[in-house]
C-alpha cells in the first residue's frame, strides 16, 4: 500500500476530487436506471405479462451495465492512486500515511476545501481530529 506524505495527498487532491465526482454520478445514473428497470418490470406485471416493447428495457439495461463499468473504473482509479475509499454516499476517501512510526489515515470529504483531518485505522470518521503543526511535524517524510 502507497504512503503519502502530507504534501503529496494535497497535491493529489484536485485528481482525486475530480474522480471522485465522476464516481458519485456514475452510481447515481445506475441507481437511475436500477429504478426504470423496477418500474418497467412493474409496468409488466400490471399488464399481465402481455406483449411489451423489448428494446425500452434493453436500452435501460445497457445504460445501467455501461454506467456500471464505468462506475468500476472510477473507483479502480481512486484505488491505484493510493487512496482508500471509505464512503462513496459521502465523498469520505482516506491517504494512508505514517505519523510517529504508526499507520494513520489523511482524512478529506467531498465538498472539503483541503485536507484538514486524521485519524488512526481503527477511528474511522469519527475519530477525526483536526491536523496541527505538532501532527505535521510528526509525519514521516516516507
Amino acid at each position: 500500500m502507497a504512503l503519502f506524505t502530507f504534501e503529496r495527498a494535497a497535491k493529489m487532491l484536485p485528481r482525486v476530487n475530480a474522480a471522485l465526482r465522476q464516481a458519485i454520478d456514475l452510481r447515481n445514473q445506475c441507481q437511475k436506471a436500477e429504478q426504470e428497470l423496477t418500474l418497467f418490470q412493474q409496468r409488466i406485471a400490471m399488464l399481465g405479462g402481455s406483449l411489451v416493447d423489448s428494446r425500452e428495457i434493453l436500452e435501460i439495461r445497457a445504460r445501467r451495465d455501461t454506467s456500471m463499468a464505468q462506475l468500476r473504473q472510477a473507483i479502480e482509479s481512486i484505488q491505484e492512486m493510493g487512496c482508500l475509499i471509505k464512503d462513496l454516499n459521502t465523498g469520505l476517501v482516506d491517504f494512508p500515511t505514517l505519523y510517529r512510526g504508526q499507520e494513520v489515515y489523511l482524512c478529506w470529504r467531498l465538498g472539503e476545501a483541503e485536507i484538514g483531518w486524521w485519524h488512526g485505522t481503527e477511528e474511522g470518521f469519527a475519530g477525526r481530529k483536526p491536523i496541527d503543526a505538532e501532527f505535521l511535524a510528526q509525519l514521516s517524510d516516507e
